[in-house]
């Protein structure tokens, strides 16, 4: 059995490790040209369903180096208003599982790094500069996948593991569609410094940092604080492992506060999302008016380079579908807001579930196409909880905007926040179902 992978993501590489440690024949397929090629966002979040994932998936000493290479964990989650007065602050213990094993902790990782760990050792699956053009099925069940230059690779599944705008999806269910959720973001990072660690809020300076404004806009800032420093140089009980690590010499992560800052379409301009760079970074400041002037100063020093500006779109719901020899993980599926840290959990939790059906379909327990429709049938159902809850928090409703009831919904925010900070079982709750989402194993 051979499997084909289009797109070499968090979802589509835990799942390629995930076969060859199986001993089935994976190739992956990415568009980028190298290895370090693009931003691939900033910091994300690993909760313990992400991290079971990965350590099923990974060999032992590779998660073990996963696990190196994660930034300092948090401590603290804040909500703080625009102009840095804290509504609530939760102690980040609340949000994870009480566990002596990474596998059943949160992780706090650079995207970037993550990359790196899981290209190790990939070098001859990985084929970039290869951009998917169409899929062609035949009649024994097998696929051929066509690229732009003209090549081509066959094999008995096809993954599309190409994020939200897959072009395995369109030709495989070209009737699902995205809808867009009103907001659009700018982001960036600023380098970690002692001054721009004086911009942030003294609550959330190892932690993560919610600001809500009176126009509905909201901010966020995480900070990631790497296992080695500016040079590179490695210490602490990591250092033998990392130093053999071959991925490092390819990430240049250093210390940095990661932001952004997300508003409705009906305020920012038109041309939002051509913006790059210095005018990115500009409007940002813009949208920002009369927030707190340390916020400002933090996006006044960000690298231009690493600001993008975004729209935020959420996957509609899909009938069931025909199981076939071409399915897919991740956003190229379930696109969902990142209002709930679910998106990049969700697809680790797809690598697994597919990579264990398939691993029955080699020992002889199941047939193919059985195996993918068992797997698409759970999928279908863990993410549409995800992308449902995940909208709920991020969806453009445009209440805070509105005269007389604008001004009443943000007090009623602030003063029902600032009740909660005051009863500890009622943080504890909030923690738990801000929790839930993004490590639900139930369904």
């Amino acid at each position: 059995m051979k499997v084909i992978i289009i797109g070499a993501g968090t979802g589509g590489m835990c799942l390629a490790h995930g076969l060859r440690r199986a001993g089935i024949e994976v190739a992956v397929h990415e568009r980028d040209r190298t290895r370090t090629s693009g931003l691939h966002g900033y910091r994300v979040g690993i909760s313990p369903n992400g991290a079971r994932a990965l350590k099923a998936c990974l060999d032992p000493e590779l998660f073990a180096t996963f696990v190196a290479t994660t930034a300092a964990p948090y401590t603290t989650l804040a909500m703080l208003t625009e102009r840095y007065r804290t509504l609530i602050s939760i102690d980040f213990a609340d949000l994870s599982h009480t566990s002596d094993g990474p596998e059943d902790s949160e992780h706090n990782v650079s995207r970037m790094t993550l990359r790196q760990v899981l290209f190790t050792g990939m070098e001859d699956v990985i084929t970039f500069d290869r951009r998917f053009t169409h899929y062609e099925q035949h009649a024994d069940g097998r696929v051929t996948a066509h690229f732009d230059d003209g090549s081509s690779d066959t094999g008995d599944l096809l993954v599309g593991a190409d994020g939200a705008g897959s072009r395995v999806r369109r030709q495989h269910l070209p009737h699902a569609t995205h809808t867009e959720t009103g907001l659009v973001a700018i982001g960036g990072k600023t380098l970690l410094t002692e001054r721009s660690e004086q911009l942030v809020p003294e609550a959330v300076r190892h932690g993560f940092g919610m600001y809500f404004d009176r126009r509905g806009q909201f901010g966020i800032t995480h900070m990631v604080r790497m296992p080695w420093g500016p040079d590179g140089s490695v210490g602490g009980n990591d250092r033998e492992l990392l130093e053999r690590w071959p991925g490092l010499r390819f990430d240049n992560t250093t210390d940095y506060v990661s932001w952004a800052i997300t508003t409705s379409r009906s305020i920012a301009p038109a041309d939002l999302l051509e913006r790059t760079g210095a005018d990115a970074l500009a409007l940002a400041r813009e949208l920002s008016a009369g927030w707190d002037p340390r916020w400002l100063d933090l996006i006044a020093t960000a690298d231009p380079g690493s600001t993008v500006a975004l729209g935020i779109r959420t996957a509609d719901p899909v009938p069931a579908w025909a199981p076939s020899t071409v399915t897919m993980v991740g956003d190229a599926i379930h696109t969902m807001t990142p209002g709930r840290g679910a998106g990049a959990n969700t697809a680790l939790r797809d690598a697994r579930e597919l990579r264990d059906r398939l691993v029955r379909v080699r020992d002889g327990e199941l047939g193919l196409v059985e195996a993918v429709g068992e797997y698409e049938d759970l999928m279908r159902r863990y993410s549409s909880l995800a992308v449902r809850e995940s909208l709920e928090f991020m969806n453009d409703n445009g209440t805070a905007r509105r005269p007389v009831i604008g001004p009443l919904s943000v007090m009623a925010q602030r003063t029902g926040m600032r009740v909660i900070d005051r009863i500890p079982p009622a943080k504890r709750r909030m923690a738990r179902g801000m929790q839930k989402v993004r490590d639900s194993e139930l369904v």
